[in-house]
């Protein structure tokens, strides 16, 4: 089916659910399916635009001169073109230049036709499952490295983005694929962490009002304690709010005076208060670890990259070791066997070795990819409702919105295989996909692994 037959069943599909004006007269199920068809049908224009803007540069070529297509317009080039004939910007349209000609058909010097220069991103736009967005974020990392990764090792990378990058939003993406490209080109890592280290600065000046602006860039390495210490302190709060008051925290006098960024704020200065032998000794930072994580033969030979749970930023194996003999820094070594961590009945709550382990398979949120901070250990079925095991194989990481919204909505959690290499799945209840088809999640979903 080409992609406007696709287009075309889509709309059809859409029509036979909303076939009048309002929108409020949809069911909020219609209202779901309608939204998912719609960024279906956006996906497949995305990549037939595409297509055509490919041709469009085909047909401007600069030896064609004025007769180019673009010039005969009246344009001075593709890009002006298709910004003006579609009302965008002109790099918008130069980023969808740059992934129509990166995934059409190529022709070589001998007249014959290449397969696209990026098969697999071509294939995905064609299918709807990416749009131009994400497809230009892969292309320009996989151009970046691609003399230094060499072909095999790019296809590979491709290929799994590819896959990876549906259902993602651009900010989880980047995510991935700023560790795709320390997998990549590993080489490349200590030189863009020395770049990064000479550029950290705080700025602290104080206005007119009494009020003082404390303005910091930090290198990953002194980045992850900071942020680690400041986020613990703000979910503990959160967290003692939720249970003093229920899911609604509205009945705690400051709740309504204090946002996020405020509560960040008052951490920084708990911590710093705390260091300069405050009274108060006591912050509350239980299970807040900043963990490096490396592979063994790494380690050994001093090659290839770490990185450090909630930062995306990868570090070179010279600032792992470092940052390994630090205080306070938990050195993850893999390549050994995935131990099983488990309790059976014997004791309620997970143990801080447990949650490391599970660390290990989820990343962090298992459902929506949140930082390690911002979750707690979870029984998949309930210590006292289901009498389930404190185990491994029965622990998950969420954070408490994913928590509280599998629980009263009805979503099932899968665990398939054991140890730190099984792979997570969350089943929708029938309200949101009536063939529940399972979706993936943990660190398989939000991180890189060729």
């Amino acid at each position: 089916m080409t992609p406007m037959d696709q287009l075309a069943s889509l709309a059809d599909e859409a029509r036979a659910l909303w076939s009048g004006e309002d929108a409020r007269d949809l069911t909020a199920e219609q209202t779901i399916a309608v939204n998912g068809m719609i960024g279906r049908m956006r996906r497949l224009i995305d990549g037939s635009h595409a297509k055509i803007a490919s041709e469009i540069a085909r047909h401007s070529r600069p030896e064609l001169g004025p007769e180019g297509l673009a010039k005969s317009q009246g344009f001075r080039n593709p890009t002006a073109l298709i910004a003006a004939t579609t009302g965008t910007t002109a790099g918008e349209a130069s980023r969808l230049l740059k992934v129509g000609e990166a995934t059409a058909p190529r022709m070589l010097l001998t007249g014959a036709q290449a397969p696209a220069k990026y098969p697999h991103v071509a294939a995905a736009i064609t299918a709807g499952t990416i749009g131009t967005a994400a497809a230009s974020a892969i292309i320009s990392m996989l151009d970046r490295v691609a003399i230094r990764a060499g072909h095999e090792a790019i296809d590979r990378a491709e290929k799994t983005l590819a896959e990876q990058a549906a259902g993602l939003t651009i900010d989880q993406l980047s995510r991935v694929l700023t560790r795709a490209e320390a997998w990549l080109d590993p080489d490349d890592v200590a030189p863009r962490e020395e770049e990064l280290r000479s550029e950290r600065t705080l700025y602290i000046r104080e206005e007119a009002s009494g009020m003082v602006v404390i303005t910091a860039r930090l290198d990953p390495e002194r980045a992850a304690p900071v942020k680690t210490a400041i986020e613990a302190i703000v979910t503990t709060e959160l967290r003692a709010a939720r249970d003093a008051d229920g899911d609604d925290a509205s009945n705690d006098p400051d709740a309504p005076r204090r946002s996020i960024p405020q509560m960040q704020a008052d951490a920084l200065a708990r911590i710093c208060e705390h260091g300069l032998g405050c009274a108060q000794k006591d912050l509350p930072l239980e299970g807040a670890n900043v963990v490096v994580r490396m592979e063994l033969n790494d380690l050994v030979d001093g090659t290839g990259f770490a990185t450090i749970d909630g930062l995306a930023a990868p570090i070179s194996i010279a600032t792992a070791r470092r940052m390994a003999a630090a205080g306070g820094i938990i050195p993850c070594v893999l390549g050994g066997d995935s131990e099983i961590l488990d309790w059976g009945r014997a004791k309620r709550l997970f143990t801080p070795a447990q949650r490391m382990a599970l660390l290990e398979r989820d990343g962090g949120c298992a459902k929506c990819g949140a930082p390690p901070g911002h979750t707690k250990v979870h029984h998949i079925r309930w210590w006292a409702r289901d009498a389930g095991p404190t185990d491994l194989s029965n622990g998950i990481l969420l954070c408490e919105s994913c928590h509280h919204h599998i629980h009263d909505n009805g979503w099932g959690i899968r665990i398939d295989g054991v140890g730190i290499d099984a792979k997570v799945w969350f089943i929708p209840p029938p309200h949101v996909d009536p063939t529940r088809t399972p979706r993936l999640g943990g660190r398989a979903r939000y991180d890189f692994a060729a």
